[in-house]
């Protein structure tokens, strides 16, 4: 709409929208394609390194724990920025950080110090931060009927990196080994140099920033009368206390992320007890991110077809069933397997309609801080489940560690019903 005539002028003419979006989508793709192969390059061997370098099973978990971690400590940073200077800014600046955890960890492992691994592991969690907060980019400028597809498909970019990542671990590793690097510390070498030209692709060509043009337009028509003071940590609380939709929406994402990253983060483990090698390991975990990422736009199309709530609904139960199964699957590598691939599908459908349900709860100007605020909460939460997990497989096993995962569902599950049957 036209700006109101006492308003500044909106920075894109309404013609030019859609355009823009499609540009914006463009590059926020191409960036989440790089930023997928850069985090699943790591993830895929987190855990083995982490064990080679401390020499105990027990600690091996703390490394993909150190990373989500670092996710959840750079969470509100980057949001802040991102708050004050747009999407632009803080998605560069979590790109270097994370190349610069992935040297820290080659030297790390070189050094064969588990402390230091464990620092880098936390910076590296700076490229996990930036692909997450790229789904909240892609949702800044989609019309509100389609935002559910707006970040699925963002979301949905990562599939081409994250997939590929987990299967180039071995050939990354076999590149180090003359340089005198440890074969699991080589996929971090590549990593770092995939996030800097993440970032020098998003400083380059996203433009205009979205968060920025989105609340320009927002003033425009008033959504934004509370300016800056609507845009506070605190304003973000208030937003999330006042809406219950928005206290679902955070329960959602955080319960999804933290079941998934609990059993994901020892299923290479697990799988390597059993007798899988390393390429193995890859392809399963391969298996796990195309649930992740290659049905999210079946999940925002369904978040925007039947509603938040029924997809929230779905995504409990794929966690369930995922966790039923690898939790039984024993040396069956096959339904390991088909487990991970059911856990990546239900945080999918947790992680799309979720993310929809919280941005469309709260105000404009108090968006992007809580948006921090889930990645914040989300992140906390997975990694506590991450350092806990490690310790559980080794005194229990694997299989209680997946019954514990799925208990960590039964709280989203009540408060989904409750607010069903409110809707009835």
């Amino acid at each position: 709409m036209p700006p109101g005539p006492s308003s500044a002028p909106d920075p894109v003419a309404v013609v030019a929208l859609p355009s823009v979006r499609r540009r914006i989508t463009a590059v926020l793709i191409a960036s989440q394609i790089l930023g997928g192969l850069g985090v699943a390059i790591g993830i895929a061997l987190a855990s083995v390194l982490a064990q080679e370098v401390s020499g105990t099973e027990a600690l091996s978990g703390l490394a993909p724990t150190s990373m989500v971690a670092g996710t959840a400590l750079l969470s509100m940073p980057l949001a802040a920025l991102m708050t004050a200077r747009g999407r632009r800014p803080g998605l560069v600046l979590a790109y270097v950080i994370g190349a610069a955890g992935a040297g820290v960890v080659v030297l790390a492992a070189v050094a064969g110090s588990f402390p230091l691994l464990l620092v880098g592991m936390a910076a590296f969690g700076a490229g996990s931060s930036a692909n997450l907060q790229a789904r909240f980019a892609a949702a800044d400028l989609a019309e509100p009927a389609h935002r559910g597809r707006a970040i699925s498909t963002v979301v949905w970019a990562t599939t081409i990196g994250a997939v590929l990542g987990p299967n180039i671990a071995a050939p990354a590793g076999r590149s180090v080994t003359g340089m005198g690097v440890p074969a699991a510390a080589g996929p971090f070498l590549w990593a770092a140099g995939v996030f800097l030209v993440s970032a020098v692709m998003v400083a380059v060509l996203l433009r205009p920033d979205p968060l920025l043009t989105a609340r320009a337009l927002a003033a425009g028509t008033g959504e934004d009368a509370e300016g800056k003071r609507g845009r506070s940590l605190r304003a973000g609380i208030r937003a999330v206390r006042e809406s219950p939709r928005a206290r679902l929406a955070l329960v959602t994402v955080t319960a999804s992320h933290t079941t998934m990253v609990s059993i994901m983060s020892m299923t290479p483990v697990a799988l390597s007890h059993h007798g899988a090698g390393i390429q193995l390991i890859g392809l399963v975990i391969s298996g796990h991110i195309a649930g992740m990422y290659a049905f999210s736009p079946v999940m925002g199309w369904l978040s925007d077809k039947l509603g938040r709530l029924s997809v929230i609904g779905l995504a409990v139960g794929l966690l369930s069933c995922a966790a039923l199964l690898a939790g039984t699957a024993g040396g069956s590598h096959g339904r390991t397997a088909a487990g991970l691939f059911l856990l990546g599908l239900g945080w999918s459908a947790g992680l799309v309609s979720g993310s929809a349900l919280l941005t469309d709860s709260v105000p404009q100007a108090a968006r992007a801080a809580v948006q921090g605020l889930s990645d914040l909460t989300m992140n906390t939460a997975a990694g506590v489940g991450g350092a806990a997990a490690g310790l559980i497989v080794a005194g229990a096993g694997y299989g209680w560690l997946n019954a514990v995962g799925a208990c960590l569902l039964l709280p989203l599950a009540v408060l989904a019903l409750r607010s069903l049957s409110k809707d009835r």
